[in-house]
């Protein structure tokens, strides 16, 4: 829901400034709240908006900054352009950057504004949705993920969300103390694990265990999340952690490989715009002449996918690995950094989904405008795959 306050100087007629208002929201074809001057439950909707109706605000404006701030939100700014509105806008605008406050001012044609407070909607929603976040951190990044690690403290401020660190030796203790469920890991697996070769089928149970201890992990810490040192579980318990993530995706538990968190709060970040936590995968071929690119990985969100099977996990060739086949058409290839201070983002099309038995099982061909940044400034090997182009509110939500 848009929350819509108002400010307004004494020295205009309220008839004829009501009457301005009724007819410029209306031209602006959404839904709102008109909340008037009452600020008390400012910032409890998805978005809210001042709409500086008149010149003359800003002193109307000065004390109510200590009550707004608090909601977290930029202070964003509507304006008509009528009776001096835009001028009351720029200098309270230019008050609030003095003082280190994010804001902006919304203004132009209403077709213009209108894309505008939708898409500072979809951020605000967002931003609400992670705002609260706890997220596992199940071992260490692998040896390997040098670039990978995290600023916790950044994270916090910038997002909201909360890491928490736990031990392997916790994953594995649940772990034990579970039994392989045979049945269950059918049922889970469904028509997919009867095509599968004999040794997925007999790796099964021990995979969905791992799901099981995982989600022991998830109710124990209250967990929306988590990323998973998953190649430890090749030596400890002689399986893999891809059918446990791809099935914790699903269920809306963002999860990523190899202890990989920059991967995982991308993951979080797309999944709030797209309803999806994305393909984690990496970047295997690129041909800089045609912008195509392959990426790869044993696990993918079950979600999705239009169809998918089962094999043993690449590297090990033991364990369940998915093979995935994701729709083509747009998408969105997107990568935070550990503290935030970076980010890739670019829309291509995915070309084509393929099988190779030199690499791990679901790959896929994509096709982007420029492909320098993978070979000259990346972040990290992990990028996320997130269907349908989504850079604009990703770009947004992240300025």
């Amino acid at each position: 829901m848009i929350s819509i306050y108002t400010l307004t100087s004494a020295l205009h007629d309220e008839r004829a400034v009501g009457a301005v208002t009724r007819e410029f929201l209306g031209s602006l074809g959404i839904s709102y709240d008109l909340k008037g001057a009452d600020y008390r439950d400012y910032g409890s909707s998805d978005l809210s908006l001042i709409y500086v109706r008149t010149g003359g605000t800003e002193g109307i404006f000065r004390p109510l900054l200590a009550q707004l701030l608090p909601c977290g939100q930029p202070v964003y700014l509507l304006t008509s352009g009528k009776s001096n509105s835009l001028a009351a806008s720029m200098e309270i605008l230019s008050f609030l950057r003095q003082r280190g406050v994010p804001g902006e001012i919304i203004h132009g044609s209403p077709a213009f504004i209108k894309e505008r407070i939708l898409a500072l909607e979809r951020v605000e929603k967002a931003r609400r949705t992670l705002r609260g976040t706890r997220l596992g951190v199940v071992g260490e990044p692998s040896d390997w993920l040098i670039s990978s690690g995290a600023d916790y403290d950044k994270v916090k401020e910038r997002l909201g969300i909360t890491m928490i660190d736990i031990p392997m030796e916790e994953l594995l203790a649940a772990y034990e103390s579970l039994d392989d469920d045979p049945v269950g890991a059918r049922i889970a697996c469904g028509e997919p694990l009867f095509d599968a070769a004999p040794a997925v089928k007999d790796a099964a149970p021990g995979a969905w265990r791992i799901y099981k201890a995982l989600k022991s992990l998830v109710s124990r810490y209250e967990l929306s999340g988590l990323t998973l040192r998953c190649f430890d579980l090749l030596s400890s318990v002689h399986n893999t952690g891809c059918l446990a993530l791809a099935t914790l995706n699903r269920e809306g538990l963002v999860s990523s490989c190899e202890g990989d968190i920059p991967a995982l709060l991308s993951m979080c970040i797309g999944r709030a715009f797209t309803g999806v936590s994305g393909f984690q995968a990496n970047p295997s071929r690129i041909d800089p002449e045609t912008g195509e690119i392959l990426f790869a990985h044993c696990t993918i969100p079950l979600d999705m996918v239009t169809r998918y099977s089962f094999d043993t996990h690449f590297e090990s060739g033991i364990g369940v690995g998915i093979r995935g086949h994701m729709q083509e058409g747009p998408v969105t290839v997107f990568k935070v950094s550990g503290d935030l201070s970076r980010h890739f983002i670019a829309e291509g099309t995915l070309l084509r989904n393929q099988s190779q038995p030199d690499l791990c099982r679901t790959q896929v061909v994509l096709n982007l405008p420029d492909v320098s940044y993978f070979l000259t400034n990346p972040i990290g090997n992990h990028h996320i795959i997130l269907p349908d182009h989504v850079a604009r509110d990703l770009e947004a939500f992240l300025q």
